[in-house]
């Protein structure tokens, strides 16, 4: 499965290690991604989802319902 957060779609981005002589390497910057269940009080269900720190932080300020209710008008499958 791919490091991608299943609400928003973020994934990891390239960019470059610098080091002090400037020299570039390649490298990634990955999403922390957490596997988190969430309580959805309008089906009465858990939710297993893995989402990314900044969702989580989304989810703790808005409610999963709404957050649930915004992915889903965007075609998330959840």
């Amino acid at each position: 499965m791919s490091r991608k957060d299943q609400l928003t779609g973020k994934g990891p981005v390239a960019g470059h290690h610098v080091s002090h002589a400037h020299n570039k390497a390649k490298r990634r910057f990955e999403v922390n991604i957490q596997k988190k269940r969430f309580f959805d009080p309008e089906t009465g269900r858990w939710v297993t989802l893995r989402v990314s720190g900044q969702t989580i932080k989304t989810i703790n300020k808005k409610g999963i319902a709404a957050v649930l209710r915004e992915a889903r008008k965007n075609g998330v499958s959840v």
